[in-house]
């Protein structure tokens, strides 16, 4: 075997693996599965936001040409509806309220969207039609569709027995002191701002295959997701009560997820259970008007915050409020969302002695509520980066000198916050210079006064951000609520000649993990990129594992890998030390090449491959055949990547549209893999960033219709709205992981957004704003100058 060069492993700009099939055509997504003698389903859904179900004839859709068979929630009475993932409890220590989230709708519905029944036939078409016969007697009622609405006295009750339609009221902090720091404030800054709702639109609807072996009693569910053995996990022993080596689940290629397809839905579960009833297999796509009422939605905070100051500037005291959508019911990890993965970071990069936030969970007659890429983070961010943006214009001091007045300092880490974490290192001062150098901070002035001779308004935004990846330990998490252990798992399986497969519990969805998890076996044991094969997916193949999200794979995922190749290595060295008559300590090993220190006796990684599977000289009393290792990381902290983004927008006051002229992204990911998918990474993530902050909205009328369900009423961004994105990294390691990787994955979403609404606001200055809304549309701006228009005439 030839040794491969060290341009392929870790650091190397590889081009991706997988990439070849994706471009070709040759993907193999849940879509293009077919198993034989399948039949099709589609689901009736509620075209009513909240409404009694009184009666549903089913006789004449039964009867239409083409039907197999016809479901409703009463014929899955018995089985266990959808679980919530983490439980939160109120202030005063009493559980969340978890009303049931039946797989198909029990007596009412709550949103539009709500399943109602299944028709499954031959044709997708012929399902169609006999859905459309359906004939579902409801007795409408009053809906809420917004938090305010919800929380108002006597509001309709989206679920029964949930007083005032309040999930929890949660708080993190200490309230006493926190009070005090606002009572000696030379400032005290006050805001309030709404995080839209956003509809996660991945590239690839969802899909779902039910298969079941009557043979074996076997159920195989093919499915688009990031976390094949949680789905097993949470289906099998929640909802269909089914043991789990009689249910594989498999998730093939994924087109993007971005959070949306971590979760466990009700169109798994359906086809799933109606292949066991019906003997055959159930496939169900859906289309892209399905997906906006049945994804579920990201973002949806409304906020009051309170900020204390001394006279110099520097922060005492952050005090917050947040009411949080949880739509109509709890997804699976929608009640973290809020808690646990956003107020413990309002902290930021920032050195603010006390923080206590309060957040007030809230059901609607909406879409389920969940995460979305960042998943919280985004949502503390976007708060904190404006609000230090509103203290600087209030306090009088520059937007710049502000932040770094507040830094955590570089000789403070390990630095405990007072929301719960402890970050482990970080360099914000010089994520921060990097940024300034990049996008020419200095020379704006000028670039804003030609733009100004021009007819147009310039503004500048900065973002300094922080975010907490590779959610863990286990043991925190689940004190905290977590009803799931949050390690991972790698198997390094060498095969005789030393080519390498990998078996990973963690998923791709687009980020290149069949190219950078590869790396890191090329950089370790010397295999060629070309022989290392990444497994992942499938339950039936893989251990158990996590999936991926939150950046974990290779924070979590990698570091498994990494503990399973040590484990690989010192087995092979104790080969090697056999071989070559030499101890064991002396013998070293070098990507690819075993050596006895200070001779010049060495043997191959091909030939100690080859020993191990045909061991003719082989310490068999000592040393098991096979080169197969598997290794659990459960990590010690979560990882804490950050850095400085930087906005530069020009509005035409004419037609008030925003141009995003130039965009810097200087982050700090830890270890850098492969530096070109990391780049895309952070590319990607300011795309989506951009979209919240000037395109993207979901909108609800008073009575729950989604008004924005179409990509004619959805505003995605497109090429033409984005800017070339300058990406840099400054690296500090992780202190606590081996491979000292944070992730990359969401960076871009998080740091963007407060960047761009920071420049918008920047570019109105001559229009005394404060704020703008996100997404800040040309309507919006318009309101804004000609209402500045009107008061500069009278």
């Amino acid at each position: 075997m030839t040794v491969v060069t060290p341009f392929e492993g870790i650091g190397a700009s590889v081009k991706r693996k997988e990439d070849l099939r994706f471009l070709s055509g040759r993907g193999r997504y849940t879509d293009d599965i077919n198993r034989p003698g399948q039949a099709y389903a589609h689901i009736l859904r509620s075209p009513h936001a909240h409404a009694a179900i009184r009666g549903i004839d089913l006789a004449a859709a039964r009867a239409m040409p083409g039907v197999v068979a016809v479901f409703t929630g009463a014929d899955m009475v018995g089985l266990g509806g959808l679980p919530c993932g983490w439980q939160i409890h109120n202030k005063d220590g009493s559980p969340m309220a978890e009303p049931p989230h039946p797989v198909l709708a029990q007596g009412k519905v709550r949103f539009v969207g709500d399943a109602v029944a299944v028709v499954i036939a031959s044709t997708r078409a012929a399902a169609r039609d006999a859905a459309e016969a359906i004939e579902v007697e409801y007795e409408v009622l009053p809906a809420v569709a917004t938090m305010e609405a919800a929380l108002a006295p006597g509001a309709p009750a989206v679920h029964d027995g949930v007083a005032g339609n309040l999930c929890y009221d949660w708080h993190i902090g200490d309230p006493a002191v926190n009070a005090a720091a606002f009572q000696g404030a030379h400032k005290v800054v006050e805001f309030e701002l709404v995080n839209n709702r956003l509809v996660p639109n991945a590239m690839e609807p969802r899909a779902a295959i039910g298969d079941f072996d009557p043979t074996t009693g076997d159920y195989t569910l093919y499915t688009t997701s990031q976390n094949p053995h949680v789905i097993r996990l949470l289906m099998g022993a929640f909802v269909l009560q089914l043991p789990e080596h009689k249910l594989r689940v498999v998730a093939p290629d994924v087109g993007g997820g971005f959070g949306s397809k971590i979760f466990h839905y009700a169109e798994e579960a359906i086809v799933t259970w109606a292949a066991g009833k019906i003997a055959r297999p159930v496939k169900w796509t859906a289309d892209r008007s399905e997906s906006f009422i049945t994804d579920a939605h990201g973002r949806d905070h409304v906020t009051k915050a309170r900020l204390a100051l001394d006279a110099e500037g520097r922060f005492l005291a952050l005090h917050v409020q947040t009411l949080a959508n949880m739509g109509a019911y709890l997804s699976t990890f929608s009640t973290s969302v809020p808690t646990y993965l956003y107020a413990t970071l309002l902290a930021g990069v920032y050195t603010t002695p006390t923080v206590y936030a309060e957040v007030k969970a809230v059901f609607t007659n909406t879409v389920p509520v969940d995460a979305y890429r960042g998943a919280g983070r985004p949502e503390a961010t976007f708060l904190l980066e404006r609000l230090v943006d509103v203290a600087a214009r209030e306090m009088g001091m520059d937007r710049i000198e502000i932040r770094r007045r507040n830094f955590i300092p570089n000789d403070a880490f390990p630095y405990q916050t007072p929301v719960a974490l402890q970050y482990d290192s970080g360099d914000y001062v010089a994520t921060l210079e990097e940024a300034l150098k990049v996008a020419d901070w200095a020379g704006f002035e000028q670039r804003r006064q030609a733009a100004k001779a021009a007819g147009k308004l310039r503004g500048i935004g900065i973002s300094t951000y922080l975010e907490a990846c590779g959610i863990a330990p286990s043991a925190v998490v689940g004190a905290l609520g977590a009803r799931a252990g949050l390690y991972e798992v790698g198997t390094i399986r060498v095969h005789p000649t030393g080519s390498v497969t990998v078996l990973t519990g963690t998923h791709s969805h687009g980020q290149g993990h069949e190219t950078t998890l590869a790396q890191l076996v090329t950089d370790r044991l010397g295999v060629p990129l070309a022989q290392v094969d990444i497994v992942h997916g499938d339950t039936a193949k893989i251990p158990f594992g996590m999936g991926t999200y939150g950046s974990r794979s290779l924070a979590v995922g990698g570091s498994a890998m990494v503990k399973a190749m040590d484990k690989i290595v010192a087995k092979a060295r104790r080969i090697a030390a056999h071989l070559m008559e030499a101890s064991v300590e002396d013998v070293e090993f070098d990507r690819g090449t075993f050596r006895v220190a200070g001779t010049d006796k060495t043997k191959s990684w091909g030939e100690i491959c080859l020993t191990a599977y045909v061991p003719h000289n082989y310490p068999i009393e000592e040393i098991e055949p096979g080169l197969d290792e598997t290794a659990f990381y459960d990590p010690k902290n979560f990882t804490y990547p950050g850095g400085c983004h930087i906005c530069e927008i020009e509005i035409d006051p004419d037609t008030c549209q925003v141009a995003v002229v130039n965009f810097t992204a200087v982050d700090d990911v830890g270890r850098v893999i492969n530096p070109m998918i990391v780049e895309g990474q952070v590319q990607g993530g300011v795309a989506q960033g951009i979209g919240q902050a000037l395109l993207e909205t979901a909108v609800y009328d008073e009575n729950g219709q989604l008004l924005s369900a179409s990509f004619m009423d959805y505003q995605m961004p497109r090429a033409n709205d984005l800017p070339p994105v300058s990406v840099a990294t400054h690296t500090t390691l992780c202190t606590h992981n081996p491979l000292g990787v944070k992730g990359c994955g969401e960076v871009g979403a998080i740091g963007s957004p407060p960047a761009v609404i920071n420049a918008v606001v920047d570019a109105l200055r001559d229009y005394d704003v404060r704020h703008i809304e996100m997404p800040a549309t040309p309507a919006k701006i318009w309101g804004i100058i000609h209402a500045g228009q009107r008061l500069a005439a009278e």
